[in-house]
């Protein structure tokens, strides 16, 4: 036996003498009669290590010794070996986090510092978030969850996501109702911020109540714009009647036109640099940035698209100029994320507003947003609706009101469990037979998981955070209210992620997903998971969704555990990564339209969250192959985004290629920037360019925490 699995999940070196002394501990405390020889204890070795295992769990090893002793008759001694084995249980689940935390402090715990590329763990408040975390995940690893789920976790089975703040009552992502907050006003900090009266303040009070938001929950959030429209014309409207009033019989109403004009754009452009610049400097409990994302849906339906045309407008134009760094040089900011929809009348078709789109792809060239919707094909999904994933980029579930309107806004995601399919892939090898029964075992042990999230926000008061529950952010319940109706009957999702389908189908197949007889195989696998999503929520009542996450560290995670155990495996563990959801893996040779038409048949399955990537060589310099991926993604796919493969340093804007320089360190060759959450470097191993997903220290290896799509 070479490794003993333990309890964390951890494996290390099978040590024979450390079971010979713990049985000679035992032996200590009993009387000479219950003593075991020592030929006997290396006898209760050679039975453990007879049985040929390349590795054995702990727990095995010690029942193995406790039925050894008992068929030896020395039952005090087994009963003593037994309060030995639990007084070390005991010890163990004593806090366990000392080491971890003072990892953090002395900025060495690259894991957590790593885990979120939004978070900078060397400051103060930041840290201080980590170490609640590490003291979070400490105690719902060794006593919140279930033991078999934990293991699951360790063993990398599943992953329960954000255990750092499952001890909090608090969820993970949400739809703001930002129209009921601002139109009919609500509390900040015990203060009553009323309804605004001016665009200018519309922008302000969304900002105030995005950072209220972030602060008491751990996921992202979206804002849609199309509700500051109204503001915008409330600000015309105040204009107009001020000009009137005071020169109206003075002036040609033309003049007092064009004075209305400019004093709503300089209105306009203030409004919106509010929002930029309050998002990118306003810092949450949790030591970042707020994690937001802006909805850009110009609706011809709404009376005031025009007014959001010109808004949506304006957030192009300031994300393409970009935002001042320390240095004063015009960078990216992280936030807030912009997802863009295409419609009839913006899809570069002949549109009235296609002149928005070719200012949403110069973006995308020059900043890497927009994300891109398709009204059209999110229509076929959705029973005609179109709205905006959450901050973390799942979609909510249907559900309709009392009087059958769609409800988006207000709801929030419960939580989410991601599976890891290739490794049943790995055990059950190129038979179908072993794979769907292990694939049902996983399921139920996910579905366990998830039920944890959905039972630990059950009791919940209202109290615990007013700004969602109380004033309007997702409801306006009373003081002391529970929020369990909001947990049950759909209202809120709980989200079920998958990774790897690339590999699992080459596992069990033998080939790709891309190819006919793969793509057969992943499409049941697909179908499975959304049946198993689509029973549990018949069963319980509860809006369970399949999520393809963007999934970031877990790509690696999964893929890390099992190269651990299970050696490596050409073209699954061999690669330190697995492919996210149901993405092509990078490595395939395929065209920017052939892999959003291949990918967009599981987005409708994956209905719970869905996104596809492709790269396209040098952005900057192709707006007019984005401009027909643009025109592409509105007929066939919902939800899209590029990348591209061109280096880029955001402390002096040089677009080139980073080097590396003498001292192993990723240098710009133009500023000397060496501040790698600064700059963004194609991954050379495989084409893909990531985002602020680096090793802290000198390293010639871009690291393992690059995004895979």
């Amino acid at each position: 036996m070479q490794k003993v699995i333990k309890r964390d999940g951890r494996r290390t070196a099978y040590d024979r003498n450390k079971i010979v002394s713990a049985i000679q501990k035992a032996n200590d405390e009993v009387e000479s009669s219950e003593k075991i020889s020592e030929d006997k204890i290396y006898n209760i070795l050679a039975s453990i290590e007879n049985r040929g295992y390349e590795e054995m769990a702990v727990e095995d090893i010690q029942d193995i010794i406790e039925q050894k002793l008992m068929a030896e008759k020395k039952f005090v001694l087994a009963k003593t070996y037994i309060i030995y084995r639990y007084n070390r249980e005991l010890v163990r689940k004593a806090n366990t986090t000392d080491d971890s935390i003072l990892a953090l402090i002395g900025n060495t715990n690259k894991d957590v510092m790593e885990e979120n590329s939004n978070k900078n763990a060397v400051i103060a408040s930041t840290q201080r978030d980590l170490i609640a975390g590490e003291v979070s995940r400490d105690l719902t690893k060794r006593l919140l969850l279930p033991e078999k789920i934990s293991k699951a976790h360790e063993d990398g089975i599943l992953h329960f996501h954000d255990s750092d703040y499952y001890l909090q009552p608090i969820f993970n992502c949400c739809l703001i109702n930002i129209s009921d907050m601002l139109d009919n006003g609500t509390v900040i900090n015990g203060k009553l911020i009323e309804s605004p009266k001016s665009f200018q303040v519309a922008c302000t009070v969304t900002t105030q109540i995005i950072a209220s938001v972030a602060s008491s929950q751990y996921g992202g959030q979206s804002v849609d714009i199309r509700h500051l429209g109204k503001y915008l014309r409330k600000s015309r409207d105040k204009y107009t009647k001020h000009y009137l009033e005071k020169y109206g019989s003075e002036m040609d109403p033309k003049l007092i036109e064009q004075f209305v004009n400019d004093r709503v754009y300089d209105e306009l452009k203030s409004g919106v640099q509010t929002i930029q610049y309050q998002i990118n400097t306003l810092m949450t409990t949790n030591g970042q940035s707020p994690f937001v994302t802006l909805f850009l849906n110009i609706d011809e339906n709404d009376e005031y698209a025009d007014e959001v045309a010109l808004i949506v407008q304006e957030i192009l134009r300031q994300r393409i100029e970009g935002i001042k760094n320390e240095k004063g040089v015009y960078v990216t900011p992280a936030f807030p994320k912009l997802i863009y929809v295409l419609d009839e009348h913006n899809c570069l078709k002949g549109g009235k507003y296609d002149y928005i789109t070719k200012m949403a792809v110069q973006c995308s060239a020059k900043r890497m947003y927009p994300d891109y919707i398709s009204a059209k094909k999110m229509r076929e999904n959705y029973e005609g609706e179109v709205f905006s994933c959450m901050g973390c980029r799942s979609f909510l579930s249907n559900w309709k009101d009392e009087n059958g309107n769609f409800k988006w806004e207000g709801r929030f995601n419960q939580g989410v469990v991601s599976l890891n399919l290739p490794q049943i892939g790995i055990i059950s090898g190129q038979d179908e037979e072993k794979f769907w029964p292990l694939l049902e075992e996983r399921l139920s042990l996910c579905f366990e998981a998830l039920m944890c999230r959905h039972r630990a926000l059950e009791g919940v008061l209202s109290d615990v955070s007013p700004i969602h529950w109380q004033y309007g952010a997702i409801a306006r319940l009373d003081k002391g209210e529970k929020i369990d109706k909001l947990l049950h009957n759909g209202y809120s999702t709980i989200s079920l992620g998958y990774i790897g389908l690339y590999e699992v189908t080459k596992l069990v197949k033998g080939v790709s997903h891309t190819d006919p007889k793969g793509t057969d195989f992943a499409l049941r696998v697909m179908k499975r998971l959304r049946q198993a999503c689509d029973s549990w929520k018949a069963n319980t009542g509860l809006g369970f969704g399949l999520y393809g996450t963007p999934a970031e560290s877990l790509c690696y995670r999964f893929a890390r555990i099992d190269k651990e155990k299970f050696g490596s495996i050409e073209d699954v563990t061999d690669k330190g990564y697995y492919t996210n959801s149901y993405h092509v893996d990078v490595r395939e040779k395929i065209d920017a339209f052939s892999k959003f038409t291949f990918e967009s048949q599981f987005q409708n399955i994956s209905s719970g969250g869905a996104i596809s990537y492709v790269e396209i060589p040098n952005m900057r310099h192709n707006i007019e192959a984005l401009e027909e991926l643009v025109k592409f993604i509105y007929d066939n796919i919902q939800y899209a985004e590029f990348n591209t493969k061109s280096d880029y340093c955001h402390e002096c804007g040089f677009d080139g290629e980073i080097i590396v320089n003498e001292d192993g360190e990723w240098e710009c060759p133009q500023c000397h920037n060496k501040d790698h959450s600064k700059m963004n470097v194609t991954r050379r191993t495989c084409g893909y360019l990531g985002e602020n997903f680096w090793n802290v220290g000198k390293t010639k290896e871009i690291s393992s925490r690059v995004l895979h799509i």
